[in-house]
């Protein structure tokens, strides 16, 4: 009798434990259980943010800028439209948020695929191998960075050159080589986009590491002169086993 007193007081005391860690969990500062997750705010902004963005992308390729609606995108990203507009104003700014975020993205395959190392020229080669990757792997981006970017804002083509131009002097200049000008750099730039942008216009986007070598000439010769862009033409060819567009 005095044992099942006993035992019935543990199992009491047991329990009473159990609920008291319960409640404490529960009144801890991130509200959350195993049956009621929570996700932080900042975290759940983020990927509604990228949903958007990606669909856009998505939705421009098929139907272009003009075409795509809101309703399209909200679709497209699974969110409702009072999601949308609390994440951006309008169409237009969503379009602009969503160039940015293909800008970031090339940039930062241009800046992991080189090393501080490596001498100029050829880090203009491996950083164009990985811009056209990413362009080729993406061909929805690369569309819409050189289609419906330019068609809404021509004025995004002096932004492109701002960010490659300098880019590109300033690997001579952190090597501490003069970056003399051998051919004009904005000419060189204008051959290079319209090879690219033919090349999308055509519907061959997935297939832009065929320009590679011309690409890779056209960024180096600027500051490295004719040799060594041909030199490193050379190279992409070479590595991408095919053979180059005519210039």
């Amino acid at each position: 009798m005095a044992e099942g007193a006993v035992g019935g007081r543990r199992h009491a005391s047991a329990h009473a434990e159990t609920i008291q860690l319960m409640q404490k969990h529960q009144s801890s500062g991130s509200g959350s259980s195993v049956l009621s997750p929570t996700v932080p705010t900042d975290i759940g902004e983020t990927s509604q943010r990228h949903r958007i963005i990606e669909a856009m992308i998505e939705s421009c390729a098929e139907k272009t800028y003009a075409a795509t609606t809101i309703t399209d995108i909200v679709s497209r990203a699974r969110i409702s439209r009072t999601t949308f507009y609390k994440r951006f104003g309008d169409k237009r700014s969503c379009f602009a948020a969503t160039v940015d975020f293909c800008l970031a993205e090339l940039q930062g395959a241009a800046r992991e695929a080189y090393s501080p190392a490596d001498a100029p020229p050829e880090a203009v080669r491996q950083a164009t191998v990985a811009i056209l990757a990413q362009m080729a792997a993406r061909p929805a981006m690369a569309q819409l960075l050189t289609g419906d970017a330019v068609s809404v804002d021509p004025g995004v083509v002096v932004r492109y050159r701002k960010i490659l131009i300098p880019a590109l002097e300033g690997l001579w200049e952190n090597a501490g080589l003069p970056a003399s000008s051998y051919i004009d750099p904005g000419l060189a730039f204008s051959r290079a986009q319209l090879l690219v942008f033919n090349q999308t216009a055509a519907g061959h986007s997935d297939d832009l590491l065929v320009l590679l070598p011309d690409i890779v000439y056209l960024a180096v010769a600027p500051f490295g002169g004719h040799e060594e862009a041909l030199a490193q033409a050379r190279l992409a060819r070479s590595a991408n086993g095919k053979p180059a567009a005519r210039r």
